[in-house]
Formats: structure tokens, sequence, C-alpha cells
């Protein structure tokens, strides 16, 4: 159990059942009285986040969390299917727990899931990921001078702006933190 005065920005706990993230800390000691410890918590399933204020001795439960090492198998009409890759076991989520993860998943991408009591409540990706440009236009002649760029469609269907000279069927590395292209992979 953490107390009160464990609470810091990154530590995990329960409340009502749900796991929440300290995304935000704030210690005050008004001049009489209890400490008070202001957070911003963020729900781990839903994302939502809330503002809690806690008094010294409060007790809190730590958030009994687990991360394995996956593999994205396929997406059907259930969801998206996942194998570990050291116990061979398959999990499912919906596409709401995927949630922007889902831009990303190609075939055989080696991902991060994190289990709540069993349940997997979140896909960590790798920073980059390579994708193949389904869908471009052709850039307009004579503005490369301005940078500017173009719509791409990637192979898991997400839309891309990139620079005018990429082409269909190239590969690109794309970071998966902002979503944005980062440059042309040689094959």
């Amino acid at each position: 159990m953490y107390d009160s005065s464990d609470l810091r920005k990154g530590l995990k706990i329960v409340i009502d059942g749900n796991p929440y993230l300290i995304t935000d800390f704030q210690f005050s000691k008004p001049g009489k009285g209890q400490a008070l410890y202001r957070c911003k918590l963020k729900n781990m399933i839903t994302g939502y986040t809330i503002d809690r204020t806690y008094r010294s001795g409060e007790k809190f439960e730590p958030a009994n969390l687990e991360e394995r090492h996956m593999q994205f198998l396929y997406k059907d009409g259930d969801g998206y299917h996942f194998m570990d890759t050291v116990k061979f076991d398959q999990v499912s989520m919906t596409e709401s727990q995927v949630g922007e993860a889902k831009n990303f998943l190609k075939e055989n991408t080696e991902v991060d899931i994190l289990f709540f009591e069993g349940n997997p409540i979140d896909v960590s990706l790798p920073i980059f990921v390579e994708l193949q440009v389904i869908k471009s236009d052709p850039g307009v002649r004579g503005d490369t001078a301005t940078g500017a760029t173009k719509p791409a469609t990637l192979e898991t269907g997400y839309e891309i702006q990139v620079p005018l000279f990429i082409e269909e069927g190239e590969v690109l590395k794309i970071d998966t933190r902002t979503g944005q292209y980062v440059e042309r992979v040689k094959k």
C-alpha cells in the first residue's frame, strides 16, 4: 500500500477498481491543518483524467500491471489479435482499446501490451514503424521550394502528410508518437 506521502508523478494506483496514472502532482501545506496532495489522474483504461485532492495519511493500492511483449497477428470483426512471442498465448482487443495504435499496426508488428488484472488495456508501439504508401497523388511541379506536402494513404489506411517527391509503393519511416513522416526507407 502506498501512503499519500508516496504520491508522485508517474505512480500507478487503483481508485474505485480502475488503474490510474498520476500525470501531475502538487504538494501544499497550509498554515494550519493537514498537508494536501493535489493530483491529476489519468484512467489507464478509458483515458479520462480527473483531479483529486488527498490528505496526509490516506492509503492507496498499487496498480497490479504487467507488460508483455507480443506480436500483432491480424484484425477481423472481433477486434485486433495479438500473440505472446514466448508462451504463444493469444489475446484480443477491441478497436477502442487499441486506440490510435491501429493506424500503425500491420501483421507481425512487435508491440508491448499492458495488462491490468490479466486483461489487456493498452498497446505500446515501437517509436518508429515502416509502412508502404498505397495511394498518393503526384506532386505539383514548382512547389518543391516551399516545402509543401501532400496527403498519402498508408497500407494501414492511415492518411499522412508527406513531401511532394514521395510516390506510391515507397516505404516510409513513421514516428508513432507524433504520427508524422520521418524519412523514406530505401530497400
